[in-house]
């Protein structure tokens, strides 16, 4: 692969990547890293590389890989040295505008604790989802990045929801 053709990737697919890295990781350090570490493999893969489908996808999947293999070392690590690290929360909030109506304020609390719902759900309920609705990714290429077949997407996709909605119902009967 030329340098032409990287920085033409990452011109086209860096944003919605880095994107995807923040909401995986949840820490701005570590999706940096996993933003970084997914163009290398990209790159060292070259010419190697045969992209059939989506090449936004085919970063997905590289970044998905790449952070499954993260965390199972973590894992090991915190076992073998029984220590436990921890993981900086990230709240990306909207620039606000001090003439913001009820309305606009009611979505952004619902956004903030739409996206603090999906932080919480386990890596398997929650990578589909943000591949689903953040990046708009049909079933079958979330299903080629995760390496499932797609009845197992849809079915954690719907346990998803259902899990999101008694998050959100629970908030709400202590909001209100």
């Amino acid at each position: 692969m030329r340098q032409e053709e990287l920085e033409q990737y990452i011109y086209d697919y860096g944003k919605d990547l880095y994107s995807f890295c923040c909401s995986v990781t949840r820490s701005r350090e570590e999706a940096e890293d996993l933003y970084q570490d997914t163009f290398l493999k990209f790159y060292e893969i070259g010419e190697k590389l045969v992209i059939e489908t989506n090449p936004k996808s085919y970063l997905m999947g590289i970044s998905v890989n790449i952070y499954r293999n993260y965390k199972r070392k973590l894992s090991i690590r915190q076992r073998i040295a029984g220590t436990q690290q921890s993981v900086e929360e990230m709240e990306i909030e909207p620039v606000s505008d001090a003439r913001l109506t009820e309305e606009k304020v009611i979505v952004q609390e619902e956004s903030r604790l739409l996206r603090g719902a999906v932080r919480q759900l386990p890596d398997k309920y929650r990578l589909p989802v943000l591949l689903f609705y953040m990046e708009e990714l049909p079933l079958t290429e979330i299903a080629a990045v995760l390496k499932l077949p797609e009845g197992t997407v849809k079915s954690r996709l719907y346990r998803a929801k259902k899990i999101l909605k008694q998050k959100l119902e629970k908030s709400e009967k202590f909001a209100g």
